[in-house]
């Protein structure tokens, strides 16, 4: 622990000079910042970084790539998933690549110079997005070759391992993100700040209502900041029978560092690995 908002995990045999055959994974959000080094050789996870409750992830970002040694290592593959509201869904039948620029036309917020496009095959989609400068910035200056991703994008790649009826939910100390699948399908998506379980609630009642989600039915998978004591998860089964604290789905690495903590934390961080 370096701080009562921050934890830090490290195999004690992780050698960084193996880390040309490691994936780094950032994860970016509105008031957290969080960080996952796998060994894709021996598919072991070797180093998980979590700070909550910030004031902004993407600060906390520079911060570390400024004074963490880890993040200064060479890297067999980068991707970096930040918070956006520059990010908008076009289904594969009204996409042209050709017409990339228009589709910015749609954002509100001040924008980088750049445009991405993360193809979501699973659910028929496009995202289309930029990152605020700041992020961009920070990036090219130390992570060029970077992946980039959105943040919705951990939570589909968690949601393309499912079908059925699911609400998936994935927590900061802060926020939340929300999908919801109807029969296999992507009914919805959205991003929630929230101050309390109160606020958690309202939003929840909001979406059972405007969905129609059939709460006898509709499988909850829940992730990060979020254990079963607390009123978030209390708020959750006053409504649905099957909740489940998921954890991470990537089935071909070892997870043991995880062992003496609450895995579904990370489950969305880790998830992002499966991006491609």
């Amino acid at each position: 622990m370096s701080n009562k908002n921050s934890i830090l995990l490290v195999d004690p045999e992780f050698d960084p000079n193996t880390a040309p055959a490691c994936n780094l994974l950032l994860k970016i959000t509105s008031d957290s910042f969080s960080y996952a080094i796998i060994d894709k050789s021996s598919k072991q996870l070797k180093v998980i970084y979590d700070l909550q409750d910030c004031n902004d992830g993407a600060v906390e970002l520079a911060k570390s790539i400024k004074n963490d040694s880890y993040l200064s290592l060479s890297f067999r593959e980068i991707k970096a998933s930040a918070y956006t509201v520059n990010s908008i869904a076009i289904p594969n039948e009204l996409y042209h690549a050709i017409d990339l620029d228009h589709y910015s036309r749609f954002f509100t917020e001040e924008q980088s110079n750049t445009l991405y496009v993360q193809p979501v095959t699973k659910f028929g989609f496009n995202s289309i997005f930029t990152f605020q400068n700041f992020v961009e910035q920070t990036l090219m200056a130390s992570m060029q070759d970077c992946k980039r991703y959105d943040h919705t994008a951990p939570a589909l790649a968690i949601a393309a391992k499912l079908s059925g009826d699911h609400l998936i939910l994935d927590f900061t100390a802060g926020s939340f993100n929300a999908l919801y699948m109807k029969n296999g399908k992507l009914i919805f998506q959205h991003y929630y700040e929230v101050e309390n379980a109160e606020e958690f609630n309202y939003y929840l009642l909001l979406m059972i209502k405007q969905l129609n989600i059939d709460k006898i039915f509709t499988q909850v998978q829940v992730s990060g900041i979020v254990n079963e004591d607390d009123p978030y998860f209390s708020a959750l089964t006053k409504y649905f029978n099957t909740i489940e604290l998921n954890p991470p789905v990537n089935d071909d690495i070892d997870h043991s560092l995880l062992e003496d903590m609450p895995a579904h934390y990370y489950t969305s961080l880790l998830a992002l690995d499966l991006c491609e």
